[in-house]
């Protein structure tokens, strides 16, 4: 796993700064489940009902909505592929692999988009804005890394519960 990106960290601009957080949260999330045992990942700790695996597909449709459907307005299918009504949702067929796989291959698009754009553009006017003028890109990556840390801290817990690593 990567280290934490210390604030003294050199970096080439903000960008970089924005792209190492969400690669090291990111591969955060990725250490935390796959140290879990595998029916550890079908169960909820909380009260609210998550399941692990049902956190891998949200955090991965995050970026799916931030940077593909709302900075660059492409049409996706399912924005919202990582719900069922009210809850998130992750199909038995899916694996924590297949999972994996997908939060990584978003990150790697978003990597690419950062690094082809300059933060204080604009995004493409769409759906994913609810009728609001589009963010920066700043603002997304910003939305990003807050929404990663924040559930990053909840598999904390819920790792530590079922036994699994603890801290960062």
């Amino acid at each position: 796993m990567t280290s934490f990106p210390e604030p003294t960290d050199p970096a080439g601009g903000r960008a970089e700064v924005f792209l190492t957080y969400l690669d090291y949260f990111r591969e955060s999330v990725v250490a935390k489940v796959s140290a879990l045992a595998e029916p550890e990942l079908w169960r909820s700790r909380l009260p609210s009902g998550w399941t692990p695996l049902e956190l891998l597909t949200h955090l991965r449709h995050v970026e799916l909505r931030w940077i593909e459907w709302g900075f660059q307005g492409r049409g996706v299918a399912e924005p919202w592929g990582d719900r069922r009504g009210d809850r998130w949702y992750v199909a038995p067929e899916e694996t924590r692999s297949d999972l994996v796989a997908a939060l990584r291959a978003q990150g790697a698009h978003t990597t690419a988009v950062v690094t082809a754009h300059d933060l204080a553009e604009i995004g493409a006017p769409g759906p994913r804005w609810e009728g609001a003028a589009p963010a920066s890109l700043e603002r997304v990556l910003f939305h990003l890394v807050q929404e990663y840390a924040r559930h990053l801290g909840h598999l904390d817990v819920v790792a530590e519960l079922a036994g699994g690593p603890t801290g960062e």
